[in-house]
């Protein structure tokens, strides 16, 4: 029997890709022999660790555990072989018949690469290798660290994803060999929660450390020995909160430029201000976490955080070099936390997609009154805010806010914080009552040049048409007009807002909403459809 061990990690026998953790070794009753206890990473085993009511251990879940005799389980092999593996081995038939392409028709074409052995013959020199990946090959160990240096010596990304490696010491001998390694990914391995014997990776500029298992505290121990890191990503670890060393505000990382902590379980805003004094910060990503507001931190607030402890520099804006802020995927629903993004010094890249706050059919608001809101917003959920955009949607902002005006000025400026300074920069002046015989004149200003265009399956191919219309016209009243215009019968029309740089229209579903309360300005485009 090979030697398995418990919490060693495994992979099925001919399959690296099905990894887990040995978490016992002996007899099973009612079966002959010796049987490994394992617990797979993807649940998908036969029991939690019990049979006939016998634990014989504790599986993550009720179906991840299972018994299988050590020959159909493999501890691994060193990082040569799997490089060796990787890139000296001939592709199979099956592996080539895999490599196709989808035609126009949907139909697979095979591709033919040109000039493989040429290709295969340069990745075969190992020593001229500057990348290699070798994810999911089942590499457990470093194997003799000689055999590192002496035949991947140029190596400057490195990926491990998906391999079998736990002990933080194989790392620091895989670094320690190979000098000039830039990049390293250890995602998808199960990594010992004790980080001890690490040396200063001074070469380490980008550290991917996604679903390890890690949380903060290791990540301060592991600080220590990444002098020059510049990107660390986080993501899939489970980390709720943010414990720095000795202070309320994380120190050090004096040259990280972007930290990635997607898909965690960060609740609290204020477990994120630990992290505004990295000076370098440029990116902070924290799409689909649990946040539920953001805001930014004055004097008080920060003295009040600091709680005695002193601050890292005193003359240290929160945030002040953060430039891309991602927050997608969280519960934010306040316009509070839309408005509190300008006082991010650089913040000019923002994603709040999935968010309430951002979407219409959650009661949340459009694409463009978040970027007339936002001052200074360039990309906007991965998309560009041109010039021509932000003018438009400020302009139609204005006009919006103007049309449920309500209440005393302080009151419209607590809710509409840019409204004012948007009004006098656009010179848009207050709509004064004409009177006498201007009634048409008032008619003709109010109305608005808008593309009606038909998209319903069954309503068939009709020319688009333009139409200038009150602004006062209301969905319902529309819809009535688009079957007169489109000569419609017996066909339930909704209608939708295209909206430039949103990948989404907009769903007009208030049918005593008028095209004023809804930011409609000239020259948009209104879709027509069929209700399903």
């Amino acid at each position: 029997m090979p030697d398995f061990r418990l919490g060693q990690r495994v992979h099925s026998a001919g399959d690296p890709r099905r990894i887990g953790t040995v978490r016992y070794l002996g007899p099973v009753q009612g079966y002959s022999g010796t049987w490994v206890g394992v617990d797979w990473d993807s649940g998908e085993g036969k029991h939690d660790g019990s049979i006939n009511e016998v634990r014989y251990f504790q599986a993550t879940s009720d179906r991840s555990g299972s018994f299988v005799r050590s020959q159909n389980l493999s501890s691994g092999i060193t990082l040569l072989q799997a490089i060796q593996l990787r890139y000296r081995g001939d592709t199979t038939q099956e592996e080539e018949d895999e490599m196709y392409v989808l035609s126009s028709s949907n139909k697979r074409v095979n591709v033919q690469l040109v000039g493989k052995d040429k290709i295969q013959d340069k990745l075969s020199r190992l020593e001229e290798l500057t990348s290699a990946s070798v994810s999911f090959l089942g590499v457990s160990t470093p194997g003799d660290p000689c055999d590192i240096r002496n035949n991947v010596p140029n190596l400057k990304e490195l990926d491990l994803t998906g391999n079998l490696i736990s002990d933080w010491k194989d790392v620091s001998t895989i670094c320690e060999q190979l000098p000039d390694l830039f990049a390293l990914n250890l995602s998808y391995n199960s990594m010992a929660q004790d980080i001890v014997g690490l040396p200063h990776l001074k070469c380490i500029h980008i550290l991917v450390l996604n679903n390890i298992g890690i949380n903060w505290t290791q990540v301060e121990i592991l600080k220590h020995s990444l002098p020059e890191i510049e990107e660390l990503h986080l993501m899939g670890n489970k980390i709720s909160t943010i414990e720095p060393a000795s202070s309320y505000a994380v120190q050090g990382f004096d040259h990280l430029r972007l930290l990635n902590l997607e898909d965690n379980c960060i609740a609290d805003w204020n477990e994120i201000l630990k992290l505004s004094h990295l000076k370098c910060l440029e990116q902070l990503h924290l799409s689909n976490n649990n946040l539920n507001r953001v805001f930014y931190p004055d004097d008080g607030l920060m003295h009040e955080l600091l709680n005695g402890y002193e601050s890292p520099e005193k003359n240290h804006k929160p945030f002040q070099n953060l430039r891309c802020l991602l927050l997608g995927g969280n519960n934010i629903e306040d316009l509070a936390s839309v408005d509190s993004l300008n006082s991010f010094p650089q913040l000019v890249d923002i994603r709040l997609s999935d968010n309430p706050v951002a979407d219409p059919g959650q009661g949340g608001i459009p694409r463009f009154v978040l970027v007339a809101r936002l001052a200074k917003v360039e990309m906007l959920n991965g998309s560009e805010v041109s010039p021509r955009e932000r003018k438009e949607s400020e302009i139609r902002y204005v006009r919006l806010v103007m049309s449920k005006m309500q209440g005393n000025t302080e009151d419209i400026q607590w809710l509409h914080p840019r409204f004012a300074e948007l009004k006098v920069f656009h010179g848009i002046e207050d709509e004064k009552p004409l009177v006498g015989t201007a009634g048409p004149q008032k008619m003709s200003s109010g109305l608005l040049s808008i593309t009606l265009k038909c998209v319903g399956a069954s309503i068939g191919e009709k020319p688009s048409l333009v139409k200038k219309l009150p602004g006062t016209t209301t969905v319902g009243k529309l819809k009535v007009l688009c079957e007169s215009f489109f000569k419609l019968k017996s066909i339930k029309l909704k209608l939708f807002l295209e909206e430039k740089g949103s990948p989404l229209p907009l769903l007009l579903d208030d049918e005593m909403a008028t095209l004023t309360d809804l930011g409609i300005g000239n020259e948009s485009t209104i879709l027509v459809d069929e209700e399903s």
